[in-house]
């Protein structure tokens, strides 16, 4: 009996390229993947609508939907019109109570706002932002990955981001999280599956680990 093929579709993080999946590598056999890019939001297009949108990209019935970072978030938007075989996300959060309080009180008072995506969008060599917890041997890493800087954007990204209102968690999604994750410490994250050492961006820098435990994360329960 031959086993059925499982379509694993990959949303990457915030103003990410694809290519942060370019190291997954799932048995061919037993999955295909694909990757869906970030599409320009319009302006005042709400999350719901551009999550529909980006549903568009979806060809398979009872796919696997995995986001990184925002792009999960955008994935469990994306599931409310989608009939999954599995919702995973990696390095992300499931509700607004998860969001760090640095988020919560940026959107409390509107400080989002003044971020300075037009300056940021413009910025050739990532390495002038490595400081603090970005060390600046990663910053080539950032600089690479990180591709999409349409100003329009990232302001709706930010806001989406900050301001999401979602209060419970998708029935069985599966939360994949890094020990050592500064963006969402794992101290405000329930109920998830916990990666040793891993940060913000180990679906780029642990990518053995999840070739090894993806497989496994999708088979169990899948029926």
């Amino acid at each position: 009996m031959s086993q059925e093929v499982t379509h694993v579709y990959f949303v990457p993080g915030m103003a990410a390229d694809v290519s942060i999946f370019e190291h997954i590598r799932l048995p061919e056999a037993h999955f295909k993947t694909y990757t869906i890019p970030w599409k320009i939001p319009n302006k005042e297009e709400s999350i719901a609508e551009y999550a529909q949108r980006m549903c568009e990209e979806i060809r398979h019935e009872n796919a696997v939907l995995l986001g990184v970072s925002f792009g999960g978030v955008i994935v469990q938007e994306m599931s409310k019109y989608l009939q999954l075989k599995k919702l995973i996300i990696v390095s992300s959060v499931k509700s607004k109570d998860e969001l760090p309080k640095r988020m919560k009180i940026a959107r409390k008072t509107g400080l989002y706002k003044l971020l300075p995506t037009a300056v940021v969008s413009k910025i050739d060599n990532w390495e002038k932002l490595a400081f603090g917890d970005f060390a600046k041997k990663r910053a080539t890493m950032y600089q690479r990955y990180l591709s999409v800087n349409d100003k329009g954007y990232l302001d709706w990204a930010i806001k989406n981001m900050v301001c999401w209102e979602q209060e419970e968690a998708p029935e069985n999604l599966i939360h994949i999280h890094g020990d050592k994750d500064i963006v969402f410490p794992i101290a405000n994250i329930k109920n998830c599956i916990t990666v040793d050492q891993g940060t913000h961006v180990m679906i780029v820098n642990r990518a053995r680990w999840f070739n090894k435990h993806l497989p496994e994360i999708i088979r169990d329960n899948l029926h």
